[in-house]
Formats: structure tokens, sequence, C-alpha cells
């Protein structure tokens, strides 16, 4: 049985949606990403599958990301 390329289709459509999208689509996915991620640490969760591996450094890598878009929209924004 072949393997599903299901994380490709995934990782595609994510990249349109930011390039189409810009640092709203980074806030936005940052923040639901690091939402996920604490509330998956708060029940338990160490070890990602994450290359960081390390959930406490996957939540700092996702809020770097949040905050970088949104300084990215505030720019937009403010000129």
């Amino acid at each position: 049985m072949r393997r599903d390329p299901l994380p490709l289709c995934v990782y595609a459509t994510v990249a349109a949606l930011t390039w189409w999208l810009g640092p709203v689509a980074v806030a936005g996915f940052g923040a639901l990403a690091f939402a996920g991620y604490l509330g998956a640490w708060r029940s338990g969760l160490r070890d990602s599958a994450c290359k960081l591996r390390d959930v406490r450094l996957v939540l700092a890598y996702l809020a770097t990301l949040t905050l970088a878009g949104a300084a990215g929209v505030a720019w937009r924004l403010l000129g």
C-alpha cells in the first residue's frame, strides 16, 4: 500500500495562504499552533515530532513567529 502524501498537500495549502495573506497568516497560524502546543504541554506532552523536539522550544519558536507576524501586520497598517 502506498503512503498518502497528505502532509505535502497541507504544506502547499499553508504556503499558499501565507503567500496570499502575508503577515496576517503568519500571526494567525503561529497563534493557532501555539495554542495547540500549549494545550498539549499542559496535558503532559514533553517531546514533539517537530524538529525542535522539546515542546518548550517549539512554544518559543511559535511565539516568535506570532510576534513577527503581528509586527508585520502593524508595519503594513502603520506604514
